[in-house]
């Protein structure tokens, strides 16, 4: 296992692009227990949010860890109902105290409803404090994320969305590319699609290259510069996961990975219910 890749942010601050992500882990015992393995295992970057509603367990894992705080990489993210332009800074102050830490180093806005221009400000006010060290958005997509990108005066650092094979994303990523923009992606295994990981392409790299289907997208997001957080709370798969830096797949590999764009989303909640559903949903502080 050779060094972890990192990318540097349009801030300037360097992020590890394979990290855990912790959505749907249970808060508590499951994701201390994961947070606290991965960090054993070498990883430096773990994703979050306040709707996970497991920023705490987080925050107590890595106080627990033994490692400098400068160490690891923390993002997290402001929920809906918390937008606008002091609302959002007072869910930082919240959220700095559930992860017992005094900087967040990449906040993100979750979702393309609400006051998210109001919300957006507020983090900007927060990065001039040093409460936040850069800041992006998750799940803009369309006509909201150019506005964003018009108004704001930080750029977002980075934008995370669901990305994978099937769906890889390329013209989003070219879009946001001027402004120093990186992609995160979720759903990165194709939302554990068996289908994706047996693809004929897939499995045969996977042969030549001694690693399992799983290990070589992940592999391929890497190398197509995107930011990626398998989720899972097995040691030995987080394992395998982060046993990828030791391989490269060369340009017929990527381009042989190309041919399963379909443009098959596994996320597909219209924006009328996204702003039904989650406006809904008011997360415990």
């Amino acid at each position: 296992m050779t060094t972890p890749l990192y990318k540097t942010l349009n801030t300037g601050y360097h992020m590890p692009q394979m990290g855990l992500g912790v959505y749907l882990m249970a808060p508590g015992q499951e994701t201390y227990e994961a947070v606290r393995t991965a960090l054993h295992l070498g990883y430096r970057h773990i994703d979050t949010a306040h709707a996970y509603q497991n920023e705490a367990s987080v925050g107590q894992a890595i106080a627990d860890s033994g490692l400098n705080r400068e160490e690891i990489f923390i993002t997290t993210k402001l929920w809906p109902t918390e937008y606008g332009e002091q609302e959002s800074q007072t869910a930082i102050d919240k959220m700095l105290n559930r992860l017992q830490t005094d900087y967040i180093d990449l906040l993100l806005l979750h979702q393309s409803i609400g006051d998210y221009i109001g919300a957006y400000k507020g983090m900007e006010a927060a990065v001039k404090t040093g409460k936040v060290r850069s800041i992006g958005l998750s799940n803009f997509e369309d006509e909201r994320l150019d506005e964003v990108l018009t108004k704001a005066d930080i750029k977002p650092a980075a934008l995370q969305v669901e990305a994978h094979p099937y769906f890889p994303q390329d013209d989003l990523a070219a879009h946001i590319a001027p402004y120093g923009t990186v992609l995160e992606s979720w759903y990165p295994l194709g939302h554990g699609d068996p289908a994706l990981l047996n693809e004929a392409v897939v499995l045969k790299i996977a042969e030549r290259l001694n690693k399992t289907p799983a290990q070589v997208i992940l592999r391929w997001h890497l190398q197509k510069g995107y930011i990626v957080f398998p989720k899972t709370t097995n040691p030995v798969h987080m394992a395998e996961n982060f046993n990828i830096f030791d391989i490269t797949l060369t340009a017929e590999d990527m381009a042989a990975i190309a041919t399963l764009n379909s443009g098959k989303r596994y996320f597909t909640m219209s924006m009328a219910d996204r702003e039904k559903n989650f406006m809904a949903y008011v997360p415990a502080d």
